[in-house]
């Protein structure tokens, strides 16, 4: 059988286990195909198509809830649900996203799955909500890839053994998140793992489930075997299976975390098709925690699974030894240890993605902004030009952070002032600093960076004019000076301001704009709606000033074209200045 021939999980259910085979070997040509072409999640995939083909052939989905986390272990399940062009057709890529997604697939994609460690609870829902309805169907979560190390994944766990009915936990075990796992629950499984899963040590026992452990985590027949055995069953199971990560080829096999997530790439060598031609920010990142720890001997950078993040490749974490820790995929604790290290004097850094650290949002305000811990966070992956999978945008940041009080968000513009304000971030004891990465350009400042910014909520003056003043934050600075120069082709002579600061608002310099400005424009890359945009309007409420706030709207969307987007949100200078001279 032909894997474009399969349109439903039907399809497999009377094939032999050697066809089985022969579907899983031209599913891994047609993940290579898609991801070395367009990108993707190539390791994560690999390893777990024999465990998505044995869930598809012994459960029966849609009528069996197969949920996934994290999804991006979840090509073979598209495939196996009519989605199969979507990885063998150029033009048919963009039709299928990276992760779980209900509007492509409403029968077999329950939720969206972009973030780790819901599954479990999510499914202790949905087999509480069988159970009330007196249904009968199986409900099964596979969770891996690090995913079980996050917290609500543990109350998941907690909730299920409670259950006393149908519920399927699938741990596929890689021993790898995006880099190497880290915690004491990882060393646990090892000893699983080494004891063929009879160690008497057994978290999954402890929290009330069954336990079944499937030492070959590739292979078919074995899988299969432990499905049937767990299929129906009365009580909750889970089913360790132990997996490679990159299974069946060989570069992913080898470097397993650079084929984490992978950039177009050659396949027959795994080599990257386009390497970066220079430094970035996140290469300013590296350099400045490099340089830290040997200046501090009490310096501590904290990771949540995300390594790449600061650019640290295995052998410079290494070598950072104690002064690095990675906490795992558990973003609430990445702010907790953030806090009690700074509590206790140590100089930290913790980098994490905007998207991920919605999860920490009372641990931001209640651990972090209520106790006098100076530490400095650098957030990642933010605006419109970073991660543009639904499940992952970064556009939400600038209000979540900006509206809890006593944390200094900072929006650097340019090379020179992002390490500018990672310096100051981390030599001062006074505040709790976040820097928000720049993605948007790679510019170098043309005007005197600021070494201290102490003085808290003082906006910066780059070009100075009147009538109307053009306030851009961060990577949007590189927008505002298009939009001045654009200006004064129409005869305006606009005032250009880096406000630097985004949790505060230079009511001082507002007020002296109102002598000879008739409008403010304030630009982010970021959620107009609650963003800083709207605090300089709020500040500007009572006076004669106009003011118009450009930035992103607030709703969701999905693998969109970033050209695209930015003209329907009206980002173009061209429509911006446009807006500026209809309200003039």
């Amino acid at each position: 059988m032909e894997l474009q021939e399969i349109k439903s999980p039907a399809d497999i259910k009377g094939l032999s286990v050697n066809q089985l085979e022969e579907i899983a070997s031209q599913m891994r040509q047609a993940i290579l195909n898609r991801t070395s072409q367009i990108g993707g999640h190539v390791g994560p995939n690999l390893g777990c198509v024999e465990a998505i083909l044995a869930l598809h052939y012994v459960f029966d989905a849609p009528t069996d809830k197969l949920v996934y986390d994290v999804s991006h272990q979840a090509f073979a399940h598209k495939m196996l649900t009519g989605r199969v062009d979507g990885y063998l057709y150029r033009e048919d890529f963009d039709k299928v996203g990276e992760y779980t997604c209900p509007p492509e697939s409403p029968e077999y994609d329950l939720f969206y799955a972009g973030h780790t460690s819901p599954a479990l609870s999510l499914c202790v829902g949905l087999a509480k909500a069988r159970d009330l309805k007196n249904d009968r169907y199986n409900v099964v979560a596979l969770v891996g890839d690090g995913a079980l190390s996050g917290g609500v994944a543990m109350e998941g766990l907690d909730a299920g053994g409670a259950l006393n009915s149908n519920l399927i936990c699938i741990f596929n075990d890689n021993q790898m998140a995006i880099a190497e796992n880290h915690g004491g629950m990882y060393e646990h499984f090892r000893k699983l793992r080494e004891t063929n899963g009879t160690s008497p040590d057994n978290l999954f026992k402890a929290f009330g489930w069954d336990y079944i452990y499937v030492a070959e985590g590739n292979n078919l027949s074995k899988l299969i075997e432990a499905y049937r055995q767990a299929k129906g069953a009365d009580h909750p199971v889970v089913i360790h299976i132990n997996t490679q990560k990159g299974e069946g080829y060989i570069p992913a096999e080898q470097y397993r975390e650079a084929f984490h997530y992978r950039d177009p790439y050659d396949i027959a060598t795994g080599e990257l098709l386009k390497v970066s031609p220079g430094p970035d920010y996140t290469s300013v990142l590296k350099d400045f925690i490099l340089k830290s720890v040997k200046k501090y001997p009490d310096f501590l950078v904290i990771s949540s699974a995300t390594p790449d993040n600061f650019d640290l490749n295995a052998r410079e974490r290494e070598a950072l030894g104690k002064h690095y820790m990675d906490v795992a995929i558990a973003e609430q604790t990445g702010v907790s240890v953030m806090a009690g290290a700074a509590r206790s004097g140590a100089k930290v850094v913790y980098a994490v993605v905007a998207t991920f650290l919605q999860r920490a949002y009372d641990q931001l305000m209640e651990d972090w902004a209520m106790d006098p811990s100076p530490a400095l966070m650098v957030v990642c992956e933010t605006g419109i030009r970073a991660i543009k999978d639904q499940t992952h945008l970064g556009f939400w940041d600038i209000p979540m952070i900006s509206s809890i009080p006593d944390i200094i968000y900072l929006a650097p513009a340019n090379m020179e002032e992002y390490e500018a304000m990672l310096e100051w971030g981390l030599s001062q004891d006074k505040f709790k600093v976040a820097v928000r990465q720049p993605v948007y350009s790679l510019e170098h400042a043309d005007y005197d960076v600021d070494k201290d910014y102490s003085d808290l909520n003082k906006f910066k003056i780059i070009r100075k004019g009147k009538d109307v003043a053009v306030i851009a934050a961060g990577d949007f600075l590189v927008k505002g000076r298009k939009v001045v120069d654009l200006l004064s082709a129409n005869g305006i002579n606009a005032t250009l301001i880096n406000p630097r600061f985004v949790s505060g608002v230079d009511t001082e310099m507002l007020e002296n704009l109102s002598a000879d400005h008739k409008l403010v424009v304030t630009l982010e890359d970021g959620s107009v709606e609650g963003g800083f945009g709207q605090r300089v309007a709020s500040a500007l409420g009572t006076g004669s000033m106009k003011v118009l706030n450009i930035g992103l709207e607030k709703k969701f969307v999905d693998r969109y074209n970033i050209p695209a987007l930015e003209e329907e949100y009206g980002l173009k200078p061209e429509q911006i200045t446009g807006k500026i001279l209809s309200v003039l």
